[in-house]
C-alpha cells in the first residue's frame, strides 16, 4: 500500500489525479479522498454475461442539487461519479472505500478494482440503506482510493471504460464490442 509520501510525488510528477479540490486536505495517511462530482440516478435495468457481448448498462438521469448544493438521498442506489481524474501507471492498482463518515450516516459504496493503467473519472454504486435518508453536498469527500504497487505488468487496462469521462481534443479509438471491462 502507498503511503501519502508517494502518494503525492506521483500526483505531483506523474499526474496521477488530476482535477482535485485540495490536495493537502485529500491525501491521507494511506489514500486519496475521492469528492462527489454527480449523481445519477437509475431509470431502468442492466445486463451482465460473461462474454461482455449482451451486457448493458442502465439509462440514468442525472441529479440536481438544491440551491445550498446538497443532494437529498432517499433509501435506494445511486450512481455517483467522482471530480477527480485517475490515471494509473502500470506499477499500481487502486480501490476504492467508502469513508467511515458516509458508513456512519447509514450509506455506503460498492466499487471495484482500479486496474494497472485505467485511466478516467470513474463512478461507484452508493447504497443508501438509512431509512431516513442522507444528505450529500457536491464536492464532498465521499471515498478513500488507496494504492498497491503491482509487478510484472506488461499490458495496462484496455476495457470500455478505459478514458471514461475524459475530454479530449482528438477523437479516441472505438473499443469493439466483447472488450472486456
Amino acid at each position: 500500500m502507498l503511503s501519502s509520501r508517494v502518494i503525492r510525488e506521483l500526483v505531483e510528477k506523474e499526474e496521477l489525479i488530476r482535477g482535485f479540490i485540495d490536495l493537502n486536505l485529500q491525501i491521507q495517511p494511506c489514500g486519496f479522498d475521492l469528492s462527489l462530482g454527480s449523481i445519477e440516478a437509475f431509470l431502468d435495468s442492466g445486463s451482465v454475461d460473461f462474454s461482455n457481448l449482451e451486457r448493458r448498462l442502465p439509462s440514468t438521469r442525472p441529479l440536481e442539487p438544491d440551491f445550498g448544493g446538497w443532494f437529498n438521498l432517499s433509501i435506494g442506489s445511486y450512481l455517483v461519479i467522482y471530480n477527480e481524474e485517475v490515471k494509473l501507471p502500470l506499477d499500481i492498482a487502486a480501490i476504492a472505500r467508502p469513508r467511515s463518515t458516509l458508513l456512519r450516516c447509514g450509506a455506503t459504496l460498492e466499487t471495484a478494482v482500479w486496474d494497472p493503467g485505467y485511466h478516467g473519472r470513474s463512478s461507484s454504486l452508493l447504497v443508501v440503506h438509512n431509512p431516513k435518508g442522507i444528505r450529500l453536498r457536491k464536492d464532498a469527500r465521499i471515498a478513500q482510493l488507496i494504492f498497491f504497487k503491482v509487478e510484472g505488468v506488461e499490458e495496462g487496462y484496455r476495457g470500455i471504460y478505459q478514458m471514461e469521462r475524459i475530454k479530449e481534443d482528438k477523437p479516441r479509438a472505438l473499443h469493439k464490442r466483447g472488450d472486456v471491462d
